[in-house]
C-alpha cells in the first residue's frame, strides 16, 4: 500500500461535537477509509482510485444548519498511517474499568487494559458506538460463553470479551485490512483463542452463539438481523450499534419480527447501542 495515492480532505468543523462523529460515519459509508481527528475537525483519506467528483454529494451533515464545515483537499502519496494516528491517538477510559491505548502509551491501572494499533481499522473506542459497546460488554455476563463480534474492525470488542472470560470467540469483518489488523491486535493482547474470518454474514450459516455483537451500520443491520436471530442460542443476547437514535424504530421493528425483545439502550451524541434478547 505504500505506493497507493490517496486524497486527503481537511475538514474544519464548528462546533466539533457531535458534527465530527456524524461526519466520520457518513464519510465512511462514502468510501473514506482512514480518519485523524484534529483540534479543528478531522482529516479523512480515500484512495484516489475510489474517488469521484461527487464523493461528498451524500454527506448530509455538510448541509446542516447546525454546523459550520469547510474543507480543502489534496493528493497525498505514501501516507504513513502509523505516524498519522500516533500524532492524535490518546488513550481512552470507559467506566473506569477498561482502557484502550496504543503500545507507546504507559500501562494504566485498570481492570481491563486493551492495547491496539488501529492503522486504518475502525474501533479505537473513541467513536461513540465502540465506546457504548464496551460499556455493554462490561456489564454483560460473557464468562464461558460463545461470542461473535460482527464487523470487528480492530477486534477491540472481541478482545474485551476474551478478557472477560468468553470461551469461544469469533470475529468477522468484510475488510481485508481489518482482518489483518484484528489478527495483530489479538496477538498483541495475548488472546489467541479468538478466531478471525474475512467475510460477511454469509459465513454464519449453521453457527450458534450465546452473545452477538454487531457494530456496523443501519442498512447492513436491517438486512442481517434475521441471520443473527437464527444464530442466537436460547436466552441469547444481541448487541447492535452503528446507527442513530432516529433509527431505533426500524431496528426494533426488524428485531421484533425475528423474535428478539428490546432490553436496554445506551446513547451518546445521538448514537445508540441497543441490547436485545430472544
Amino acid at each position: 500500500m505504500s505506493n497507493t495515492i490517496y486524497i486527503g480532505y481537511y475538514f474544519t468543523v464548528k462546533p466539533i461535537e457531535p458534527a465530527v462523529e456524524i461526519l466520520i460515519a457518513e464519510l465512511g459509508y462514502a468510501g473514506f477509509e482512514s480518519f485523524v481527528e484534529t483540534e479543528n475537525g478531522v482529516t479523512a483519506y480515500i484512495q484516489k482510485d475510489e474517488w469521484h467528483s461527487d464523493i461528498l454529494k451524500d454527506i448530509y451533515v455538510l448541509e446542516s444548519d447546525e454546523f459550520e464545515i469547510s474543507y480543502t483537499h489534496e493528493d497525498i502519496e505514501q501516507v504513513n498511517w502509523n505516524e498519522e494516528w500516533e500524532k492524535n491517538f490518546n488513550p481512552i477510559l470507559v467506566d473506569d474499568m477498561c482502557s484502550v491505548r496504543a503500545p507507546f502509551h504507559p500501562k494504566p491501572d485498570t481492570k481491563y487494559d486493551i492495547v491496539i494499533e488501529p492503522k486504518m481499522s475502525f474501533g479505537t473506542g473513541h467513536h461513540e458506538t465502540t465506546h457504548m459497546m464496551i460499556q455493554h460488554l462490561l456489564k454483560a455476563d460473557v464468562k464461558d460463553k460463545t461470542v461473535l463480534d460482527m464487523g470487528s474492525g480492530t477486534g477491540v470488542l472481541a478482545i474485551l470479551a476474551a478478557l472477560r472470560g468468553a470461551k469461544d470467540i469469533e470475529a468477522i469483518d468484510i475488510d481485508n485490512w481489518c482482518y489483518i489488523n484484528s489478527l495483530e491486535n489479538i496477538e498483541r493482547n495475548n488472546v489467541p483463542h479468538i478466531k478471525v474470518y474475512e467475510g460477511d454474514a454469509s459465513l454464519l450459516e449453521g453457527k450458534h452463539y450465546d452473545v452477538i455483537i454487531a457494530n456496523i451500520n443501519r442498512n447492513i443491520l436491517l438486512n442481517d438481523i434475521k441471520i443473527y436471530a437464527k444464530c442466537l442460542n436460547e436466552n441469547g443476547t444481541l448487541y447492535l450499534s452503528g446507527f442513530y437514535d432516529s433509527d431505533i424504530e426500524s431496528i426494533e421493528e426488524e428485531c421484533n419480527k425475528n423474535g428478539l425483545v428490546f432490553e436496554a439502550k445506551l446513547e451518546r451524541n445521538n448514537w445508540v447501542a441497543l441490547e436485545f434478547k430472544n
